[in-house]
């Protein structure tokens, strides 16, 4: 029996939704509820286009007896087969040496899960800890400002990923069923189901650490090693082909030898890069965005986005902006966290970097964004493979000066004067790391500057109140991706046989479910590669 897609159907966010899905359903086949045998939400948005309607816009899967006459009803418009994407699992084409997976992100995590459940019992190598004793290595750093360079926001199982807003939308495109095949992974191990269906799924910090410390059980459990607080010194290279990876643990070096290495290192594995540059493993410097980290009430954005009758009602409101101010600069928002909070990534001693964070419920208050600026050759060499990860250590040495080490923040008010702020305006910052006031102007160029100032008075006619004079700015977002490309030929190798570049670290996706996307076909390939 087949189910059949209803989409378009539109639903009151003051009723019980499903509820109301099975009346709609059953008003648009023409039928009773009654005769609606299951019903399966398969997308959910909010439509506020036209304040003060607003609506759930659902498509759903409904089983009934007899489908073929309502399949052949030609008065019943917008219906069709559901047919779930199904992702294929791959197989190993031949014998295979156990891969070496070079960290435990959303790329590395899926990679070994593939490899996993292929029967090649991969050997993940991760410098940082368990999610759960990561967790309260950055606890301790959020409290006391010090760092654990191998355990922190950015460094440690689940990847940068983890301490984020947990966003797992993707412009991916997903004729494969990957996306949703990542989607009902994170399910699978203890994420909520509604993930599944909503048009923008996040989890939240706090559910996405036993999310992934399900998934390493799991790999463990099929075979595979998980080796933590081990970070890669170096490859083992013979006549341009990897033959495995040299790595340390407890002051003791240790190799661990394949013919199969697949580096998901992450965008803030700047040693690591340091170190593949001089065994001359090629890479390329790669354009990326910088900017400040901007809090506003969650509440105003809910009242611009939903108007008066449903803010507060609707879940955490989101926005994505993007400007082109006269300079040639792109400027848009980056990692919006409704609800969140704004945290210190850093990652380095002497250096400060911020992000931003949601837990599950998205309940902090306020609604924290990037808002970014395009760099490249204007501030540093693109010739130099390098170039733009030095650029990222200049500006976040200067943050880091600015705030003597702590989260640097200025009203926007106070930034457009130049004036360090004393104190918060009509509300206060929502942040996990100490905090000082300082003046953010010396950490950019007057070029950024200039950007920023007139993308946010574009920002201003979209969102009213977005650049209202007590907004508070945090510095400095320079880890919107990585800074580097390590190039990858169509077989998804290095020019170095048997290395798979992969994921966020090495320029190939950006944001969770993109990155975990590239690892299973990163996984796929190496399954399906030449002996």
């Amino acid at each position: 029996m087949h189910m059949i897609r209803i989409d378009n159907l539109k639903t009151d966010p003051g009723k019980d939704l499903t509820d109301e899905l099975y009346k709609k359903a059953a008003k648009h086949l023409r039928i009773a509820v009654d005769e609606i045998l299951d019903l399966k939400i398969l997308k959910r948005s909010i439509d506020a286009r036209k304040k003060p309607s607003v609506f759930y816009v659902s498509s759903v899967a409904v089983k009934v007896a007899k489908e073929e006459k309502f399949l052949q009803d030609k008065r019943l418009k917008g219906i069709g087969i559901y047919q779930e994407k199904c992702f294929i699992l791959p197989k190993a084409s031949g014998q295979i040496q156990r891969p070496v997976i070079v960290g435990l992100g959303p790329a590395g995590l899926f990679a070994a899960y593939i490899l996993a459940l292929a029967g090649c019992r991969p050997i993940v190598l991760e410098r940082g800890r368990k999610a759960t004793e990561r967790l309260l290595d950055v606890e301790h750093f959020f409290e006391t400002g010090i760092l654990d360079p191998s355990s922190n926001v950015q460094f440690g199982e689940g990847g940068a990923g983890t301490f984020s807003d947990g966003k797992l939308q993707t412009g991916v495109k997903d004729k494969n069923g990957r996306n949703y095949f990542v989607l009902k992974t994170f399910v699978e191990f203890g994420a909520p189901e509604e993930i599944l269906w909503q048009a923008k799924p996040h989890i939240g910090t706090d559910q996405l650490i036993h999310v992934v410390s399900n998934m390493r059980e799991k790999i463990c459990e099929l075979g595979g090693e998980v080796h933590f607080k081990t970070k890669m010194t170096s490859l083992i290279l013979r006549d341009q082909k990897v033959c495995g990876v040299r790595a340390e643990c407890g002051g003791i070096e240790r190799e661990f030898l394949s013919s199969q290495v697949i580096l998901a290192i992450g965008h803030s594995a700047r040693d690591t890069f340091e170190k593949l540059y001089r065994q001359k493993i090629p890479m390329q410097a790669k354009e990326f965005a910088v900017g400040f980290r901007i809090e506003h009430p969650q509440e105003l954005l809910d009242r611009v986005q939903y108007g008066e009758v449903y803010a507060g009602i609707l879940p955490a409101s989101s926005y994505k902006l993007v400007a082109h101010p006269s300079g040639g600069r792109g400027v848009y928002s980056f990692c919006m966290c409704p609800g969140g909070y704004v945290v210190n990534a850093s990652s380095e001693e002497g250096r400060l970097a911020v992000n931003g964070m949601s837990n599950f419920r998205r309940d902090s208050g306020n609604a924290n964004s990037a808002i970014v600026v395009s760099v490249g050759a204007g501030e540093y060499d693109l010739e130099d493979p390098l170039g733009a990860m030095k650029y990222q250590r200049r500006i976040e040495e200067a943050a880091y000066k600015a705030g003597d080490g702590r989260i640097p923040q200025q009203l926007y008010g106070d930034y457009i004067a130049g004036k360090k702020s004393s104190s918060y305006g009509d509300f206060s910052s929502c942040h996990k790391g100490l905090t000082t006031f300082a003046d953010l102007n010396p950490v950019f160029s007057k070029e950024i500057r200039s950007a920023f100032l007139e993308a946010m008075k574009i920002f201003e006619h979209k969102i009213p109140g977005y650049s209202r004079e007590d907004a508070i700015l945090s510095g400095v977002e320079s880890r919107t991706s990585s800074p580097v490309r390590i190039p990858r030929e169509e077989d998804f190798m290095s020019p170095v046989k048997g290395l798979y570049p992969c994921g966020e670290g090495a320029g190939y996706a950006g944001g969770i479910t993109s990155a975990a996307m590239d690892g299973i076909k990163v996984a796929e390939a190496l399954l399906s590669a030449d002996r």
